[in-house]
């Protein structure tokens, strides 16, 4: 079934506000097996009407965002009517429910409200307990050329839970009518490889798997997400062999986010983790403390970006700190170990290094970074990295890479 997202609202092409919703969108819907073919994203006002007969003619369901609200420019409602020639009437029971959420936020309902019980005779109510704009659902028939069309509030808050609630059954239903057998997706997540060797090695490996499935790559922090859709035994094949493949790159199906795994394996160990951390300011600590339940895995963090710092919080000898410079394996591995033995904590990551653009040498370019994990009862692991990259960048590269290693060494591939 082709999938088509109009989005409305002048707001999202001047850069006032970021659309957010399609991405969502599109990740709710691949649990269906299905992906959007196209977006489109019109002003405020008759934009809709201009669209509205073009997605009809090339879309089985179509979804559209925004423009329901009490204003003069919301009229995604009346140019769908328009289009379809629909008789628009007033919902007296939406109007009381319009009112009640009204005043239980100590406000006045004002006539204007009233435009958002304004119903199309095709269409179907979709409750909204999180705002005053209904959803609406007009189901296929001849004025539609047999698609779907859904109408939604623009915000993301209202948007989604009427999608999740009663869009994504709505649209399962249309699957199982038309005898269509949802196809099964599966998201693998890997780490510490390369998207283009990851899928040049998955090529080689698969060049001899038949069946109906299709694969994706997405390059999220810290990894690269494969998806597979198709045939769910074939998905459950083909996911199965590329995890027994790069069992070292192999993070999970169930997470895509290297921090939430990570806090997860501590928990389920009962075991904790502590950062000294330079170069990278307090970002690996803030990327694990949004994971929720990090509250439990980890101790303390130490921001300990000056020289002095290192010396007297982590104990690193200065004439190891003169000697060797601060991004150096010695410093390093010194930072791990003194953050390990001061935080108590089973595990401690260290990380120093040249964020740039000034301070580079040939022997340390910008871009060089010193990565150290330290454990109870294992040698210190140190490796050096270079990423030449803008700060912000570097330090995003650092922290994931940093978080693999400590994962690897949690689970003992390190």
């Amino acid at each position: 079934m082709k999938v088509e997202v109009i989005n409305t609202g002048s707001e999202l092409l001047i850069g006032q506000v970021i659309n957010t919703n399609i991405g969502r969108l599109g990740h709710e819907l691949l649990s269906l097996g299905l992906t959007i073919n196209r977006q489109i994203t019109v002003p405020d006002g008759e934009g809709i009407r201009d669209v509205i007969g073009e997605s009809i003619r090339r879309s089985d369901i179509i979804l559209i965002t925004g423009g329901l609200g009490p204003t003069e420019d919301d009229l995604t409602r009346e140019m769908v009517s328009e289009h379809l020639g629909a008789k628009m009437t007033e919902d007296q029971e939406l109007v009381d429910v319009i009112r009640r959420r009204i005043e239980s936020n100590g406000a006045i309902m004002r006539d204007i409200n009233r435009k958002q019980a304004m119903v199309p005779d095709v269409a179907v109510v979709l409750k909204n307990n999180n705002g005053t704009a209904p959803g609406l659902y007009i189901k296929p028939y001849d004025k539609t050329e047999g698609a779907h069309i859904y109408l939604l509030p623009g915000p993301p808050g209202e948007l989604m839970p009427i999608f999740q609630d009663q869009v994504l059954p709505s649209i399962k239903n249309a699957l199982l009518e038309r005898e269509i057998e949802v196809p099964s997706c599966v998201n693998t997540f890997f780490s510490g490889i390369g998207e283009s060797e990851l899928a040049s090695r998955i090529d080689q490996i698969l060049c001899d798997d038949k069946g109906s499935f299709d694969l994706g790559y997405c390059i999220k922090p810290g990894g690269v997400v494969v998806r597979c859709i198709g045939d769910p035994v074939i998905v459950s094949n083909v996911t199965k062999k590329l995890r027994m493949e790069f069992p070292e790159h192999y993070i999970s199906n169930d997470h895509a986010s290297l921090p939430a795994l990570v806090v997860d394996e501590l928990i389920k160990r009962n075991e904790s983790v502590s950062f000294a951390e330079s170069c990278t300011g307090g970002a690996i600590a803030s990327l694990i403390t949004d994971m929720p339940g990090s509250s439990n895995v980890f101790n303390v963090g130490f921001v300990t970006y000056a020289n002095s710092a290192k010396n007297e919080i982590l104990d690193v000898d200065d004439n190891l700190l003169n000697e060797c410079g601060a991004v150096s394996e010695p410093v390093v591995k010194a930072m791990a170990e003194g953050c390990l033995e001061r935080s108590g904590a089973n595990y401690a990551v260290a990380v120093s290094g040249i964020a740039g653009p000034t301070g580079g040498t040939k022997e340390k370019p910008v871009g060089t970074v010193f990565i150290g994990i330290a454990s109870r009862e294992k040698t210190t692991f140190v490796e050096s990295y270079c990423y030449r990259a803008e700060r912000v960048i570097f330090k995003e590269k650092v922290s994931m890479t940093a978080i693999n290693l400590l994962r690897k060494r949690i689970i003992g591939l390190l």
